[in-house]
């Protein structure tokens, strides 16, 4: 008989890089692991379709707050596209709307991704979590109602062809975030003529994270069911690799105590520019995220806990 070893209670801060299986949404994958590190406060930060697989990272206590940063990051995907075939959703899990001949070649298919190269106006499909009055549009959709959607710029930094083999296409993506690769796909078909849906698909990376740094749910549970928590907790980074790629700042102990009331300070050197800073102790701790204002000062914008400083 299996006894699971009851995993200890301790306050978990950072980010976990999930590898997410098909099969489940990304919001079913963040409960599996947040129980599985027994974690109070978790989120995700931006949503896997069920039948797409791949990196999903997954904030968790004060690296919560930095979220929205993985959440506006760039995103790669790589996708199998199914031409001749239209589906309901886009993907395999709709019904087929219509199939169609396919008589493309290789020179045709480049010639195609190359007119979504750059900034592109796409429509977000019904089948997607985007909400209208605080209901996501697939709940709309699976009650067969279609509402009007406004197209939204888009920007596809990159799209290559990996595999062509007479219906099947597999390309890589590096999107801005809010695309959605099933929409792609499908706006790929109709430019070929054929009409084309998503047979899978895979995010491999998100900001300055990949795919190969990610965990799956079974590693998870095979740590959890060990009983060795060390490894399980080494494996959530610290919430300061989710703002990695802003500059840092030095900041005094006198200087963090007013940043932590709210009030901006003065700092030795700062960036150049106007934007958004790591803050940092003289110790080279991270202590949260400031913003540098008009008269060269850090306000603090996202500080850390005083119990998670450290």
């Amino acid at each position: 008989m299996n006894h699971q070893v009851k995993r200890r209670r301790v306050p978990v801060h950072g980010v976990l890089l999930l590898d997410k299986p098909a099969g489940i949404s990304s919001t079913q994958a963040l409960a599996k692991a947040k129980w599985l590190l027994n974690a109070e406060k978790a989120g995700h930060t931006g949503t896997l379709d069920p039948f797409a697989t791949g990196l999903l990272p997954l904030c968790f206590g004060e690296a919560t707050k930095y979220a929205s940063d993985l959440l506006d990051a760039d995103k790669s995907y790589e996708a199998t596209v199914h031409l001749g075939v239209t589906t309901s959703t886009g993907d395999t899990e709709g019904e087929v709307l219509e199939s169609r001949e396919v008589r493309v070649t290789r020179e045709q298919i480049d010639s195609a991704l190359s007119h979504f190269n750059g900034k592109i106006s796409q429509t977000p499909p019904m089948y997607s979590a985007l909400k209208v009055d605080g209901k996501p549009l697939y709940a709309y959709a699976r009650e067969g109602i279609t509402l009007e959607r406004k197209s939204r710029e888009i920007l596809i930094h990159e799209i290559e062809l990996m595999e062509f083999d007479f219906t099947t296409v597999k390309i890589r993506v590096r999107c801005s975030k809010g695309t959605y690769v099933r929409t792609l796909a499908e706006d790929i078909g109709t430019a070929l003529g054929c009409g084309a849906h998503v047979a899978q698909l895979r995010r491999v990376a998100s900001g300055q994270f990949g795919e190969a740094d990610a965990v799956s749910l079974e590693r998870l549970q095979q740590l959890r069911d060990a009983g060795d928590f060390e490894a399980l907790d080494a494996l959530v980074l610290p919430p300061e690799r989710a703002v990695q790629h802003l500059p840092a700042v030095v900041v005094a102990e006198a200087g963090l105590f007013y940043l932590c009331q709210g009030q901006p300070v003065m700092v030795a050197t700062v960036p150049p520019e106007r934007g958004m800073v790591r803050v940092l102790d003289a110790d080279g701790e991270f202590r949260g995220v400031g913003e540098i204002t008009d008269d060269r000062r850090v306000a603090p914008r996202r500080m850390m806990a005083a119990h998670t400083a450290r």
